[in-house]
């Protein structure tokens, strides 16, 4: 039976709806009672796993509707009428106090957090149907966005250190100011070949935020460090993407890694940090020009992080990829950006099938500014940030990246990305796809032909 969402008032309390609503449906608490009564999810027979989706389906369902008419209203209770700003996981853990049972809360995400992705309930569904309704807002979504382009309060302790020293060491991430107004981020994770995890995407916003927050620093600069690999040893290397092992493990959260580093750290590279500043009447955001220089590869998240830079270089012998596809889930915001780089054709091949796209061929001309030999790269790189170090660019790539990425259009791809790629997540073919790659070393594979990984 559907339950009827009563019409809203303008003095009626959220809270009391939500639970009146879900009182009346019953559905929460059914699922709730399943969780309670039978076996751990690996462990459930057909029969029960059809018993829990069926009580899942109609709790979301009621959790959607919910939503589509109250999504103003709770948000704006939950931020103070949106005088207060909270980032996502912060949101969503007012949301849990406020209304229970909408999203989950505390206790049941300690839960899931312990468990392998194969073991999870999926209760991260329930934040992405919030988030997709709050995201689609067009009062509430672009209050989310700006509170997520806030500096992060780590950042703001590092500051005072970083604007005097120059440097930073993090355990994902070097940071480091030269005289020549240059910040240089290196992703160091070189027993990974940096593929992304919970710690590095925390390293990474880090970085940007206290790049962009120093006023001594006019330009940056992303690069791969060497690595200690057996595979790449003493060898530079962007990023091998997405940390599989990570995912297979259950360490991969949909608000920490795949929101958080959307409209935190990429999100800030585009439109800047939103913080107090001199000229601040002018131009709330202090953004930068990027340039990012690959070497090895940039798999995944690495050409994710292409999309969002002024300026890229790489090496003759390197190659781009998004096997997000093969490996089930959506490559972040790619799919919004890509085919503006490469056009439709070019975007489906390398998204939906997993086409590689190597410096030396044509194609990579679209997504990369300049190809040069391995042994020529630091100098190359040298040129490049000093062509982007002037005022006139930083007014320039403003205007371009309004005219490119206009902020209604990321906010309404977000709010389905914010629910997509949580349902991708707990599909059953990303899970045998990701045990499978978890359970061997994360590298790409030794061929590297077009059309592979």
């Amino acid at each position: 039976m559907t339950t009827v969402l009563p019409v809203r008032r303008a003095h009626e309390d959220v809270p009391d709806a939500w639970a009146r609503l879900s009182a009346a449906s019953g559905a929460v608490a059914r699922v709730t009672d399943l969780m309670a009564s039978l076996p751990e999810p690996p462990a459930r027979t057909p029969a029960q796993r059809a018993r829990m989706a069926a009580a899942k389906d109609a709790a979301r369902a009621l959790r959607t509707r919910f939503m589509d008419v109250y999504a103003d209203a709770v948000y704006d209770r939950l931020t103070a009428d949106r005088t207060v700003d909270l980032r996502i996981a912060e949101l969503l853990e007012a949301a849990a106090a406020e209304l229970p049972g909408l999203v989950p809360d505390s206790a049941r995400l300690a839960a899931e957090r312990s468990r392998p992705q194969a073991a999870k309930e999926g209760d991260e569904i329930d934040q992405g149907i919030f988030l997709r309704a709050v995201l689609r807002s067009a009062s509430a979504g672009p209050h989310l966005l700006d509170a997520m382009l806030r500096p992060t309060p780590r950042a703001l302790r590092l500051l005072p250190e970083f604007t005097r020293t120059g440097v930073v060491e993090m355990a994902a991430v070097r940071l480091e100011r030269r005289d020549d107004g240059v910040a240089r981020l290196t992703l160091c994770r070189g027993d990974c070949l940096n593929a992304e995890d919970l710690r590095q995407v925390d390293d990474m916003e880090t970085a940007v935020d206290l790049a962009l927050l120093d006023p001594n620093v006019r330009v940056g600069l992303l690069r791969g460090g060497v690595m200690d690999h057996p595979r790449y040893r003493g060898r530079r290397v962007f990023s091998a993407g997405i940390n599989l092992k990570s995912l297979s493990a259950g360490d991969i959260p949909l608000v920490g890694f795949l929101l958080g580093r959307e409209l935190g750290y990429l999100h800030k590279l585009v439109r800047g940090v939103l913080a107090d500043h001199p000229g601040q009447w002018h131009s709330p955001r202090i953004e930068k020009p990027w340039v990012a220089a690959v070497d090895g590869f940039a798999i995944g998240g690495g050409t994710q992080l292409l999309l969002v830079c002024d300026h890229v270089l790489a090496a003759s012998d390197a190659y781009l990829s998004l096997p997000a596809a093969k490996e089930g889930i959506i490559p972040g915001v790619a799919n919004f950006r890509f085919t503006r780089y490469v056009g439709p054709r070019p975007a489906r091949q390398v998204i939906l099938t997993g086409r590689r796209i190597r410096a030396s061929e044509p194609d990579a001309r679209l997504l990369v500014d300049e190809v040069v030999e391995p042994e020529e790269m630091d100098a190359a790189v040298e040129r490049s940030v000093a062509r982007l170090d002037g005022e006139a660019v930083l007014a320039n790539r403003r205007m371009l990246n309004l005219a490119e990425e206009p902020p209604d259009a990321f906010r309404a791809y977000l709010a389905e990305f914010a629910l997509q790629q949580a349902l991708r997540i707990y599909g059953q073919d990303v899970i045998a796809k990701v045990g499978r790659f978890g359970a061997g070393a994360q590298e790409p594979p030794a061929h590297d032909g077009p059309g592979d990984g």
